[in-house]
């Protein structure tokens, strides 16, 4: 049966238990703790102002690292992250629906600002005094991988703050003392979180991603780092390394971005084998010889299956199907030579002899795509297009899997090109549709999708009629370091692109209808970016309808959310028209 090992009335933080199942380590108060048996025990003691264990707000929300300790796989030792967070700016956020509660204050660093310093430990489950790592700390700003496989060395994976330059270290826990494995750079910039690296079962190499050939290849390296051979082409349209099965690397890919499949890519360098069929949308986990895929079809639903010795298994879904089903079609229109995909929703009840008004349902930014190739993607779009609406999405330059090119086409000024794809992309769409009536063009998004509808109707009034920005970043110089200076570099480099992407220098052009939804405890764009727009609208003599939501960033409240999707809906339909 079970029983409660650790004391409920402290904090426990990301617990994880040890490989041999004995102990659990978690994190309470900046410091480590252990329990097995007996009460919890203290591992470490930090310094005032030190943090250990726990990754650094960028490391969580941009970087895809949300551990901040690992395990030794003969649970003698835990890896662990040293983090001053001094320097770094502090932010409170408060939600005044309970003005009883104190604002909560947390660490966040803004473009151009200190970031948190972060370096690695190494401490033995009886304590005592921790081994530091020594490698360049000052250069390489960024933690952004931690492996510590059954057999190879432990590995970490760190980057510099302008991300175009990256080291993977292997760590000898007895001294701190590391040995550099490998390096790349790249000019414009570097994506680490694709599953890489990722060590053979008998620790002889590594599995290493690159994009160096303009696309992510995979490379087999042996222990020392050096290149065995490469496993996959860049034309292959591989995008994510899942795990090792059975002297095989499996893997996510697809030569069209709306499409993904998995694929097993032999050790052995024999062709490679699709696991998955071509079309939908395929992810899987693989580990210990067990592979489990996860395929989203064309036409909806997910179906779960195992892959164990040779047999497949299907694991039974319980989940209920959605009642609306969707009628979205993808197509592709040529962009001056550049094909990109779009996805067209219409009314179940659709009439091609009348013209509708559009809604283009937006992204546009980085590592998203909007336009793939399941049907369960398109439920809400489908709600929209019986609200009488023609619903729309592209992914233009600046989103993922088209290739290093296309994706890093944004260095410097996040909406421009990508402003313009879109526009292209919904113009030329209505040439082949002619239901698409491009007199009422409305836009919406959240997020990046946000910003991006917000500078849309700001910039070109003569194509957007009405706009929805939902948690938009306003102004770049008032989010996170990682993200935003991956992309446009810092204000002090790179200011007039700061000055020419900012929702609050445009903000006195607005002509148009623009809704803005903002949740009031929102931890990653704070709720301070609608604030400033809101200001600068009022003070150049304009106006914006405000929703101001008791919520973060994301709306977990189903009730909220069909209340804000409704809301939507009428003020689409109040500014559009009716088809």
């Amino acid at each position: 049966g079970a029983r409660r090992v650790i004391d409920p009335h402290g904090a426990v933080y990301d617990p994880h238990l040890s490989p041999d199942g004995r102990t659990i380590a978690f994190v309470r108060d900046g410091d480590l703790w252990l329990v097995s048996d007996g009460p919890p025990r203290r591992l470490t003691v930090h310094p005032e102002g030190i943090e250990y264990g726990v990754a650094e707000f960028v490391a969580q929300e941009e970087l895809g690292r949300r551990r901040g300790f690992w395990w030794s796989p003969d649970s003698k030792q835990i890896c662990f992250q040293r983090t001053d967070a001094r320097a770094v700016d502090t932010i409170y956020v408060s939600d005044p629906r309970h003005p009883e509660r104190a604002p909560v204050p947390f660490k966040y660093p803004r473009p151009g600002t200190a970031n948190a310093k972060v370096d690695l430990g190494v401490i033995g489950v009886g304590g005592g005094e921790p081994k530091w790592v020594h490698y360049d700390v000052a250069r390489y700003t960024y933690l952004a991988d931690v492996v510590w496989p059954k057999r190879g060395p432990l590995t970490v994976l760190v980057i510099n703050r302008e991300q175009t330059d990256l080291a993977l270290l292997a760590i000898d826990p007895a001294t701190g003392s590391t040995k550099q494995l490998l390096t790349e750079h790249d000019d414009t910039w570097l994506n680490v979180n694709v599953g890489a690296p990722k060590w053979l079962e008998d620790g002889s190499g590594f599995l290493w991603m690159t994009e160096a050939k303009g696309a992510w290849t995979l490379e087999l390296h042996d222990k020392n780092g050096a290149l065995v051979r490469e496993l996959t082409t860049p034309d292959q349209g591989l995008r994510a390394l899942a795990g090792i099965a059975d002297n095989a690397a499996i893997v996510e890919a697809s030569t069209e971005a709306p499409t993904q499949a998995v694929w097993r890519i032999p050790f052995d360098g024999s062709a490679p084998q699709a696991l998955t069929p071509p079309d939908g949308v395929a992810t899987a986990e693989a580990e210990h010889d067990v592979v489990v895929l996860h395929v989203q079809p064309h036409e909806g639903g997910q179906q779960t299956y195992a892959l164990a010795g040779g047999t497949r298994h299907e694991i039974p879904s319980v989940a209920e199907r959605p009642k609306l089903r969707p009628t979205t079609n993808i197509e592709t229109v040529d962009l001056q030579g550049r094909k990109q995909f779009v996805a067209i929703t219409r009314p179940q009840a659709f009439d091609r002899n009348r013209r509708y008004p559009v809604l283009l349902k937006v992204y546009g930014g980085p590592h998203a795509a909007t336009v793939v190739d399941s049907l369960d993607t398109y439920v809400m779009d489908q709600l929209y297009a019986d609200a009488g609406f023609i619903v729309v999405r592209t992914d233009g330059r600046g989103t993922p899997n088209r290739g290093r090119a296309w994706e890093r086409a944004i260095l410097r000024d996040v909406i421009s090109i990508p402003m313009a794809d879109q526009i292209a992309a919904l113009k030329a769409t209505a040439e082949r549709h002619r239901e698409l009536d491009l007199s009422r063009v409305g836009i919406a998004g959240w997020s990046f999708g946000g910003y991006f509808s917000v500078m849309a109707v700001l910039l070109h009034p003569e194509v957007f009629k009405a706009a929805i920005g939902g948690a938009p970043v306003t102004d770049w110089a008032l989010y996170d370091t990682a993200y935003t200076e991956r992309y446009m570099r810092t204000p002090q480099e790179n200011p007039e692109g700061y000055k020419a992407t900012s929702a609050l220098t445009q903000a006195a052009k607005l002509q148009r209808p623009l809704l803005l939804i903002h949740g009031i405890t929102d931890d990653n764009v704070h709720f301070a970016h609608t604030v400033a727009l809101i200001e600068s609208l009022y003070l150049a003599g304009k106006r914006a309808e405000v929703i101001a939501l008791s919520a973060t960033h994301m709306v977990p409240d189903p009730k909220l959310n069909v209340a804000r999707e409704q809301v939507q809906i009428d003020f689409l339909r109040e500014h559009l028209g009716p088809p």
